[in-house]
This record gives structure tokens, C-alpha cells and sequence, in this order.
């Protein structure tokens, strides 16, 4: 391969290159689809289309001449004066991941620019955050945008898998490496390709495969359970966790050279409940996307609906906030999304268990008794609810298939706050 010693005008088509790749990265893409030309000077048109060029036909073009329209005929040839410059065709080069993953949240926004930059190079990434959060979501993002976009994307959850398996199912094995081992098994390193893997919950890794780890990713070596071939991993590697590594370090349940190794680019997710700015802007998204997928007419939220949104804490993040709206999508009956579309325990602030102790669960103040209480009516009514939507709400079948009566089923609905209209 020629260098830039060697050969001089690489250099400069590189240079020319790379002021495209800048413009694109600020310029919208309809300035690019109707003219670059007073964003380039004379020498880097022309080195800009020459480069250009030599890529393969099919790609959308942009004019770098002068009043050429959008309605020209694509079977014309376009005159000297009007070089064309083939654009991108795949849409997460001109939407990374800034402006994939939606947040108003200063810090996120600062720790997504830093990401997007890094998703560039071919570097191990460490993303921190509680389950729910959007670190699998941000690992896909790091894939699409990156140079590997067009490769697989392996997403592995270390922690759904048997501790004795997952070795085999990141490095693979031979036939009778072990007892279960009836045939050979291509591992994720190889089975990536070129591509990128995410490695969810790596601290449930033992001793033994953050060894193999931590050589794969100083050396890139690795050999399949019961073989003795070395093979290279190709593939970019995004691991993730829902806790601090630190700690664990200093436990000895983590190998301190492996985690000073993933720490060099680590991003910490912040958490639903520490950008409560993003919870209605999510919630409606979810509400648009959850009525298109169920044929479900919602034609307004009401206030009170959002204000329980944005009190709960979300120990389960933006999957648990998904959820959520899912459910109050489906019991909707009249279009209108209410408070009493929320499960009993969002409205009443009794959020689940999380990795924060600083999150504060509902009513931790009253008795033994009060707390027995409160959890029976929540069941109580989630119950009453659950039968209603599967008797298409008749008070009456539902009343047979939860055992009681009528009037009992019509005075418990009042008392948790349901609407008692037919």
C-alpha cells in the first residue's frame, strides 16, 4: 500500500476527504443534497470527485455545479463542469448517536458526544448502567455508526448463561472437549466476523474467562475449548454492566488489570430517575409507537397521567417507563390516557429494587401493618383490572370469573379510583 511519503497526492485526497466527512458531519442533509459548492474551494472539488469516484455507482449523488435541479434525469449525463459526488446512502451517518439517543440532559449529551467520537476507532468500549438504562440500545448505535455498520452485531447476556457454558459460547468448543460437547461450536469471536460484540453483565465473568478476555483484547488471541488453533479476533468488542467494577476489584472478584484496561473508555448511563427532563419527552415517543403497534386511538394525555410519570423514580429505567406506557396504552378505552391507566404501585411510588440505595421507596414511614395493607390493594386491584381488560370489560363476566359479585366488584372499583362507566 502506497504512503503518504511515497505518494503525495494521497495525502492531499485525504485531506479532501476528510473536509467532506466534516461538512457532512455539520451540514443537513438537504444543503448536501442540493449543493456543496460554496462549501468547498476550486483544488478540493476537484479532489473530492476525483476520490469520490472510485467508489462503486448506486449511491445518492450532490451537485458540486452550479443550478443543477433535483429533478434532472438520472439516465443524462450531467456536463464537465458538474462533477458528482456520491453520498452516503446508509441514514446513521448523517444521525449518530447524539441525535439517535434523545436526551436534554447536559451530561448525557456531553458523555454521547464523547461516545460518538470514540465509536469511530477500533477501541474497547465499557458502558455503565443500572438494567434498563439504554446500554444495549447505545452498543447497537456504536455499531451502526461505526466503520463495521455493515457486519453482525452479537449482543451476549454473560449473566443468562450456565458459568461452565459461558466460555463456550464466547470462544467455542471442539467435539468431546466435554461431556455435552457432541460437535464443534463456532464461539461469538468468530462467529462476529468483522463485526461488533456487546458482553452484557461482565462481572459475572470467573477468574478463568477474564484471562481469555483480557487476551483477547491485548492480543486478539484466542483458542476454542479443547483445541489447540489460535485464532484472531476480528470483531469490535462493546462490554457492559449494571455496577461498578471498582468495587469488585477490590473484592478480588474482578482481575484489577483487566478492569484498568476496560476503564480507559468507560461511560457511565445515568439513570431514568437523575434526567427526569427525558421521562414525558420518552413517555409520549412510547405512547405514539405503542398505539401504532396495538391499532390503539390516543388522542390526548392527561396532566395528571404525566405528573405520576415524572414523581416515580424508575428504579427500572426507560425499559420499565416502556413498559409501562404499554400497559396504559392497552387498558385505554376512551383515547384518552388517565391517571388510573397506571399500575397502583407507579401512582403510589412503590418502586422496586435497584442498584441506588439513595432511591427512596414509597411509604418506608408507615407501620408493618399499613405496608400489608397497601400491598393487597395493590394486588386487589391489579387483579380486578387484568379481569376486565380479558372479559373486554363486562362488569358482569368479570365479576363470575373473580368470584364475587356485581355490586362488590362495582364498590371495589370506586374504591381504587377506577372508572366505573360502561
Amino acid at each position: 500500500m502506497l504512503t503518504e511519503e511515497e505518494c503525495p497526492e494521497i495525502l492531499e485526497r485525504r485531506v479532501a476527504c476528510g473536509t467532506l466527512k466534516h461538512i457532512r458531519g455539520f451540514a443537513s442533509e438537504a444543503e448536501l443534497l442540493l449543493d456543496i459548492d460554496s462549501l468547498l474551494n476550486p483544488e478540493e472539488k476537484v479532489l473530492v470527485s476525483e476520490t469520490m469516484s472510485m467508489n462503486a455507482g448506486g449511491n445518492p449523488v450532490a451537485s458540486t455545479g452550479g443550478g443543477a435541479g433535483r429533478g434532472s434525469s438520472s439516465g443524462s449525463r450531467r456536463n464537465s463542469q458538474q462533477e458528482e459526488i456520491p453520498l452516503e446512502s446508509d441514514t446513521s451517518i448523517l444521525h449518530g448517536i447524539t441525535r439517535r439517543f434523545e436526551t436534554s440532559s447536559h451530561e448525557m449529551k456531553i458523555m454521547l458526544n464523547e461516545l460518538e467520537i470514540a465509536a469511530q476507532h477500533d477501541v474497547t468500549v465499557l458502558l455503565i448502567g443500572e438494567t434498563g438504562a439504554g446500554k444495549t440500545y447505545l452498543s447497537r448505535l456504536i455499531h451502526e455508526v461505526s466503520p463495521r455498520r455493515d457486519e453482525p452485531f452479537l449482543n451476549v447476556a454473560c449473566g443468562a448463561l450456565p458459568n461452565d457454558l459461558i466460555e463456550s459460547e464466547l470462544f467455542g468448543h471442539t467435539r468431546g472437549s466435554f461431556t455435552s460437547a457432541h460437535a464443534d461450536k463456532e464461539g461469538k469471536f468468530l462467529a462476529a466476523g468483522r463485526g461488533t460484540i456487546l458482553l452484557d453483565e461482565i462481572d459475572v465473568l470467573g477468574p478463568e474467562q477474564q484471562v481469555k478476555l483480557l487476551r483477547v483484547i491485548e492480543t486478539g488471541e484466542f483458542e476454542p475449548i479443547g483445541s489447540n488453533k489460535t485464532h484472531v479476533n476480528q470483531a469490535r468488542l462493546v462490554v457492559a454492566s449494571n455496577m461498578d467494577l471498582q468495587p469488585l476489584v477490590e473484592q478480588g472478584k474482578f482481575r484489577p488489570d483487566l478492569y484498568y484496561r476496560l476503564n480507559m473508555l468507560k461511560f457511565d448511563v445515568l439513570p431514568l430517575r437523575r434526567r427526569k427532563s427525558d421521562i414525558i419527552m420518552l413517555a409520549t415517543g412510547f405512547v405514539k409507537q405503542m398505539a401504532t403497534k396495538h391499532n390503539i386511538v390516543i388522542d390526548g394525555i392527561d396532566d395528571e397521567f404525566l405528573d405520576a410519570l415524572h414523581a416515580y423514580p424508575w428504579p427500572g429505567n426507560v425499559r420499565e417507563l416502556e413498559n409501562v406506557i404499554r400497559r396504559a396504552v392497552i387498558y385505554c378505552r376512551d383515547g384518552i390516557l388517565r391517571r388510573e391507566n397506571l399500575p397502583t404501585h407507579i401512582l403510589m411510588g412503590q418502586a422496586g429494587p435497584t442498584n441506588d440505595p439513595s432511591v427512596i421507596l414509597g411509604h418506608q414511614r408507615q407501620s408493618d401493618s399499613e405496608r400489608l395493607g397497601d400491598q393487597v390493594a395493590v394486588t386487589e386491584k391489579e387483579l380486578i383490572e387484568q379481569a376486565l381488560f380479558k372479559n373486554n370489560y363486562s362488569r358482569t363476566n368479570t365479576a363470575k370469573t373473580l368470584g364475587i359479585s356485581r355490586v362488590t366488584l362495582y364498590n371495589k372499583m370506586k374504591k381504587y379510583g377506577m372508572s366505573t362507566k360502561k
